[in-house]
């Protein structure tokens, strides 16, 4: 990693400016103005090898400049103004090996200024005035041995030396003597008898030379042992052993130092070794040349040396050469041989050892040289250039010669390769790889080519075809285009997935092994690249050969009796076995409780039960007919059923029944409401989206045996145990808090994906085949519906193996018609599961999804309430208990609280979505009780119906507005696009992956802790809750304090971190999942990986390739989506081959899209449901016939903060987003801040006057032409009648409709209790009203003709509503270009048009101009028509005036 900052006039590197830049390795500070670079500067650049500031205005140097560069090997300050550099600057500098100085202004260097550069090998000291004087014969001698160094430094002074070379300066030349011996030491052997040791040394020289001793190599301190006189003798008192070695005397002065030595010998104990020459820390050599190792010890007896190289020993390998002395010696270095080596000396006393490294370095040379590549204009170009070398190559590019055009666009990456992006044609060329260190250069050069794009073209289109079922059929396709195009084929929008009987080839070509009934209709052919597409269709028709050879009758209704007794066995024991306890017995039961279907779906989930069975078990006759076969006649089982019987199975299992037809003719309520299941939605498709209705598919599934065996039913290979890849890849003990948002994104996912989506679990946890059951251990794993068990991998860390081989698992019950059952369709089609509930986010959550639980949580005594229970000291009411349900929350506690009742079954689950539940039955009762002071005429049905219809749209305005974009990111937002308007013809049902393994992207957002806050943001006295600890624990709202604790502890603390590939999912989860005593907890990754294997999801390869990602061959293909290496290779070993990795599995390794918290691919499918949830939405809220103007306004004032203000117990400060993190108190806000909705505009008044006495403004003031009807209960007498009209009669207006001028007075009690809108019952008396009118119009001879006008038209109305008639009044137009108009009101729209108000509708008369037939014409911006211009002046043109009405003012 470099930084480039030259040219930029910075004057001043101050402390800590470049702390964060720790992984720096090159900085560039060259010709700017630097004056001062300040102490520690460039603490925290650890990585920084390469620093230039040559061409500065440095003067002064503190020594602690370049404290803590370690790593630095080049230092360029050269071209400077420096003066004068303290002695300890470069001491940190150890690595340094290269010193520009030259080109300065230094007068004199300092003795021991570069000590510590054990490494250097080049410094220039040139073009600096230096003062040659005794004191700098030092860096004298030092220039003449240090290699490499620069000769050309030259003296500046004493004049007579000026210009002399620094190398050749002598003593003489500066009148100096350097040291010479008068006296020196002799050896010395000496024994246990000897008390004093001498050495003598004397040296005379100008200045007087100072005398020091080194043993060994180092240097030796005077002690009580070891004395030294004035004069240099060494005196050594009471030798021992130890003092046996090596012994220099060095005298040193500026001119220069000599060194004598002379050796201790000590004779006559043994003892253990010592080096008496240590081979040096760091040894470097060119490659090729001989090298020579020292290591030399003493010891009594003699120690014998040994070498190794990185633990390997060197005394076999003829390479390497130990010398008598202990030396290593190499003739020819190699770059292998670069490494540590480790010399040591024994002997039967002892043992020491040395370690020094080996550095090799060696000329670059190429791994990879660049190849000529063509790539498609916009693409990344990458060109490969590879090297070895030490130092390590630095590599450069040139683009013809040049340097290359553009730094953000092309990119040379750490490995050397050059990546271009969004190749261009100006790319093209010839680019040169350099290959650079200090021993030499070398050069690769290659051609890039730039094509351009070019969009799909089918080349071979495919033909219809006419197959004999059984065979395999090849239908031909083939399409060209730059890039090249992927070729998938789709056959009922759904895109056909590369398994069992289907393939592809690399041309196109799809293939279909033994091809049956459900093979036939129309493919499609689908060529893509990034520039287009392209398609062709064939139709497909399968030919079923006529066969006599039918299972008889009386074989069908054996098997089925015996397929139902199977069935009703194992159902009526499981629900036995489960109701039986007052408690769960194990997390299994548990499990099933949770999950328990609702008695809907518990009867067609029997019925497929019913009937799968049946064909299993008429699919074991065909088999052992097939074994006692002795003719050449195969028995095909799909063939031995006649479609009679196929009835007869249907009918008998009970599937028939359950083929659902609905009737959406009640328009009234339908094109207001939505139904409770979901159906008639879409009008067009009343199933689409529909409660107890099949899962969608994007790919088509993926069974072991082509249609309802999961993968790894029989074969396991490549597909690993659920448990085994939870434990080895999803499963973490440590957790990472989010940085930016809170632990309420996690629990809004799981709240939102309760109202969407439900699976059906097998209502049988034991075994059709023998009763046997599912969640018991018997030593094995076998797979016989329903069960599907989880096995144990040997060496779990958790789950003892003894007695226990595997985790339970029920299959997900199968919809009628598909899989085994799917021969009641005349075609074998794969298995699908089942919904329970809608898929339309319409609050299901709250309201449930059947008629039952409808009638179960509304309070039938209120006005549209939903049922509550009472409330906790001065918080506000909970939800009701459920005394009826199967689950069991009573905990070990002995807590007498229940679980409560909410529209969904999983709410009791946890405490966070238990909260969830009761804010929202809250927010549903505040509504409707504010709808019901505002609309007193309003009914409890009418009410109820408004209040879920406004719950539905916040929830869908905060998952759209708030949520989703934090789970997306922009990217994934833009994928999904924007909202415009309802399609029909879009399925809305959720997608089997999103439901099974996409939408489960939200378990690795929970963190292992919920936590419980009180008003201040603290923990609350009881403290925070462990997760394990929170399942099913309803007591804790009623006895620990109510939902605001658990709430602040949602918006107020952090979702676990998605960052961290190696902490996927917190061990509660998977270790501790619904945890009791003396039973095995279950583990929600193996759970999800299971299930999607059930589902028959295709693997994680498949989904990359329909979400444009490219398809890999190998793990590193995957390196740009999953980076880490281990993580790749874990797969790689638990998987085989990319194709096998489950979808849940790879989608949660995936490196997050920016500013999302999910993946490529999981943001491709989640982004493509939450695209078709609100496309085929008819009651979007968004839409212009769900919600008037005003009223959508008030919706999106809704947010998650103010729903919580508005229904916490006391909740009243919240960040504005309460999926964000925020500092308290500064980031918290006072409930009375957030936006809130405005109920009023739901005021609905008659005829647009309100009357109530508040005068609230009403939809008469907001919506254009909405009127509503009102009923009377008390008629005008006759008297009242005469009077009315009259007075009508009086205010009439000339212009009115003859209809409109009949208006009735509302009676007293209308004018005192507001609107009222008939019921049905009100009809007769509404007649009657309409007699009354017939009566009194009787009696008004001069206006007859009028008045039974108007009867006729009120008589007409009431005929076509059946529920309520009244009168019009004169009222406004609304708002119209912004401004409201009142009746009678004139304006001028635009120069052309003139509109005006009248009998509540908009008229508009519009001048249209005939064509100007003059050659000379002129236009007044003022006028509507142009004018020809004609000799003395102007002739204007005749104009047409056309009336409209708008058709958007008034709604009928």
């Amino acid at each position: 990693m470099s930084r480039d900052l030259r040219f930029n006039n910075i004057s001043v590197i101050s402390n800590g400016d470049l702390a964060e830049l720790r992984h720096l390795t090159t900085l560039f500070l060259s010709g700017n103005n630097i004056q001062i670079i300040e102490p520690e500067a460039f603490v925290g650049l650890a990585s920084l090898k390469y620093l230039y500031l040559f061409n500065n205005k440095l003067k002064r140097i503190h020594e602690n400049a370049f404290s803590g560069l370690r790593s630095l090997e080049q230092l360029y300050l050269h071209l400077n103004e420096i003066e004068d550099i303290p002695t300890f600057t470069f001491n940190d500098l150890t690595a340094l090996e290269r010193l520009y100085l030259h080109h300065n202004r230094l007068r004199s260097v300092p003795r021991g200024l570069f000590k510590n550069l054990e490494s250097l090998r080049r410094l220039r000291l040139d073009s600096n005035p230096l003062n040659c004087t005794c004191d700098m014969l030092w860096l004298a001698q030092l220039l003449k041995r240090t290699p490499n160094t620069e000769t050309a430094a030259t003296c500046g002074e004493p004049p007579h030396l000026r210009g002399k070379a620094l190398v050749r300066l002598t003593p003489e030349d500066v009148n100096c003597i350097p040291p010479s011996f008068v006296k020196t030491p002799t050896n010395i052997e000496v024994s246990v008898r000897d008390r004093q040791v001498l050495f003598r040394c004397l040296a005379t020289g100008n200045p007087r030379p100072t005398i020091t001793w080194r043993k060994n190599g180092k240097l030796l301190k005077p002690d009580t042992r070891h004395v030294m006189s004035e004069s240099g003798a060494l005196s050594i008192i009471d030798p021992k052993f130890d003092d046996e070695g090596s012994y220099e005397c060095v005298a040193e002065n500026s001119a220069g130092e000599v060194v004598s030595k002379a050796a201790l010998n000590y004779f006559g104990v043994e003892a253990p070794p010592f080096l008496v020459q240590y081979p040096h820390s760091k040894v470097e050599s060119i490659e090729g040349n001989p090298v020579t190792l020292t290591c030399r010890a003493r010891g009594n007896p003699k120690p014998a040396i040994q070498w190794s190289k990185e633990g390997i020993s060197l005394a076999y390998d003829p390479h390497y050469r130990i010398l008598p002395s202990g030396d290593l010696y190499i003739l020819e270095v190699r770059v292998v041989d670069h490494g540590m080596y480790r010399c040591r000396a024994a002997n039967r006393v002892g043992a020491v050892a040395a370690t020094t490294r080996l550095i090799v370095t060696a000329q670059p040379k190429f791994t990879t040289r660049p190849a000529n590549t063509e790539v498609l204009e916009g693409s990344t170009a990458e060109l490969n250039c590879r090297v070895t070398g030490h130092p390590v190559p630095a590599i450069a590019w040139t683009k013809d010669g040049d340097r290359l055009p553009s730094p953000h666009r092309h990119i040379v990456l750490p490995s050397g390769t050059l990546r271009i992006l969004f190749a261009s044609r100006r790319d093209r060329g010839q680019y040169e790889c350099q290959a650079i260190n200090i021993i030499g250069v070398r050069l690769a050069r290659a051609f890039l080519t730039v094509k351009p794009r070019v969009p799909p073209s089918i080349v071979e289109s495919p033909t219809d075809i006419i197959v004999t079922a059984g065979r395999t059929v090849e239908i031909r396709c083939s399409a060209y285009g730059a890039p090249k195009p992927i070729i998938t084929w789709i056959k009922n929008n759904v895109h056909i997935t590369e398994a069992n009987r289907y393939s592809v080839s690399k041309s196109g070509t799809l293939s279909i092994r033994d091809v049956g009934k459900t093979d036939e209709g129309r493919y499609e052919c689908a060529a893509r690249n990034s520039i287009g597409a392209a398609s062709a269709q064939m139709t497909l028709t399968v030919q079923i050969p006529s066969n006599e050879n039918r299972i008889g009758i009386d074989v069908i209704n054996r098997t089925i009796g015996i397929a139902r007794e199977n069935v009703n066995r194992a159902i009526n024991a499981s629900i036995k076995m489960l109701f039986s306890s007052s408690q769960p017995r194990k997390p299994s039961d548990l499990l099933a409780l949770f999950r328990f279907p609702s008695p809907a779906a518990q009867q067609i989930a029997k019925s497929a039960e019913i009937f799968e069975r049946t064909i299993h078990l008429v699919h074991e006759h065909v088999k052992e007919m097939d074994r006692v076969n002795i003719s050449n006649d195969k028995y095909n089982f799909f063939h031995l059923l006649s479609p009679e019987h196929v009835n007869v199975i249907a009918n008998l299992s009970g599937c028939s029944a359950h083929r659902r037809i609905n009737n959406c003719s009640d328009m009234c309520f339908h094109l207001k409401y939505r139904t409770i299941d979901g159906t008639c939605n879409n009008l067009q498709h009343p199933m689409w989206g529909a409660s107890l209705t099949p899962f969608k598919r994007l790919l088509s599934p993926v069974y072991e045996n082509g249609y309802n065996t999961p993968v790894g039913w029989q074969d396991t290979e490549g597909h690993p145990s659920a448990r085994l890849v939870s434990t080895e890849l999803v499963s973490s003990k440590e957790v990472s808090e989010d940085e930016l948002f809170t632990h309420m994104v996690m629990q809004w996912g799981q709240f939102l994906d309760h109202d969407i989506d439900f699976i059906v679990t097998s209502l049988s946890t034991l075994r059709f085949s023998d009763g046997l059951d599912c969640t018991k251990n018997y030593g094995f794993c076998d797979n016989q519906p329903p069960c599907f068990p989880i096995s144990i991998p040997a060496n779990d860390k958790r789950i003892n193996n003894n007695g226990h081989k595997c985790l339970p698992f029920t299959r997900s019950s199968a919809v009628c018609g598909t899989g085994m059952t799917s021969v009641f369709f005349s075609a074998v089609t794969p298995r699908e599961q089942m919904n329970q509930i809608t898929s339309y986010i319409d609050a299901s959550n709250v309201y449930g999804s059947s008629e039952e639980e409808v009638m179960n949580l509304r309070d039938l005594e209120s006005r549209g309430l939903l049922k509550s229970n009472s409330s906790i000291g001065s918080g506000k009411p909970l939800l009701p208990f459920n005394r009826d349900t199967p689950i069991e929350c009573l905990q070990s506690e002995d807590s007498p609280v229940p679980c409560f009742l909410a529209g969904d079954f999983r709410a009791n689950e946890q405490l966070g979505l238990l909260s969830m539940h009761t804010i929202w039955m809250r927010e549903h009762n505040r509504i409707a009780k504010e709808l019901g002071e505002l609309n007193p005429h309003w009914d409890g049905d009418k009410v109820y119906h408004e209040a879920r219809k406004i719950v539905g749209a916040e929830m869908q305005h905060i998952s759209y507005t708030e949520w989703l974009p934090k789970v997306l990111g922009p990217q994934g937002m833009a994928l999904m696009g924007t909202y415009s308007g309802y399609e029909p013809n879009i399925d809305a049902g959720i997608v089997n992956a999103f439901a099974t393994a996409a939408f489960r992207f939200g378990h690795g957002l929970i963190n292992p802790i919920l936590f419980r806050l009180n008003s201040s943001f603290q923990p609350i006295e009881l403290g925070n809750i462990p997760l394990h600890k929170a399942f099913f624990s309803p007591y804790r709202l009623v006895t620990e304090g109510g939902v605001d604790p658990i709430l602040r502890g949602l918006f107020g603390r952090a979702a676990k971190s998605r960052d961290d590939k190696h902490q996927l999912i917190n061990s509660d989860l998977t270790e501790r999942l619904f945890e009791m005593a003396h039973e095995v907890a279950l583990d929600l990754g193996a759970l999800n990986i299971q299930r999607g294997r059930d589902h028959a999801l295709p693997g994680y390869n498949s989904w990359r390739g329909l979400c444009n990602l490219s398809v890999v061959e190998t793990f590193d293909d995957l390196k740009n989506e999953i980076v880490d290496d281990d993580i790749r290779a874990k797969l790689k070993e638990l998987y085989q081959h990319p194709s096998n990795i489950d979808l849940w599995v790879g989608g949660l390794l995936e490196e997050l899209a920016p500013g999302a918290l999910v993946g490529p691919t999981f943001t491709c499918i989640i982004a493509e449901q939450f695209r078709r949830t609100r496309a085929g939405e008819r009651f979007w809220y968004e839409s212009p016939s769900t919600f008037d103007h005003s009223q959508l306004i008030q919706i999106k004032q809704t947010s998650l903060a103010s729903v919580l203000c508005d229904n916490g117990d006391a909740i009243d400060r919240v960040q504005r987003d309460v999926f964000l993190r925020a500092t308290y108190p500064e980031g918290y806000v006072s409930c009375s801040s957030i936006p809130r909705m405005d109920l009023r505009m739901w005021k609905y008044c008659e005829h647009g006057h309100c009357s109530t006495p508040d005068n609230t403004p009403t939809l008469s003031n907001h919506i254009q032409g909405r009127l509503f009807k009102r009923s009377v209960e008390e008629y005008p007498s006759e008297t009242e009648e005469q009077k009315f009209e009259e007075e009508e009669e009086e205010h009439n207006e000339p212009n009115m409709d003859e209809e409109e001028k009949l208006v009735m007075s509302p009676t007293g009690d209308e004018k005192e209790d507001g609107i009222e809108i008939p019921s049905e019952e009100n009809i007769s008396s509404l007649k009657k009203r309409v007699q009354v009118l017939e009566n009194t119009v009787a009696n008004m001879a001069n206006t007859l003709a009028r008045l039974e006008d108007a009867f006729n038209s009120l008589q007409k109305r009431v005929g076509e509503t059946k529920e309520k008639t009244t009168t019009k009044e004169k009222r406004g137009c609304g708002v119209v270009q912004g401004i409201a108009r009142q009746e009678g009101e004139t304006w001028q729209k635009d120069v052309c048009t003139r509109c005006s108000c009248k009998d509540g509708e908009v008229q508009c008369n519009e001048e249209i101009c005939k064509e100007v037939l003059c050659e000379e014409y002129d236009k007044d911006d003022n006028e509507c028509c142009p004018r020809c211009v004609v000799l003395g002046g102007w002739e204007f043109q005749y104009t047409i005036s056309k009336t409209y009405q708008n058709p958007l003012s008034r709604e009928l």
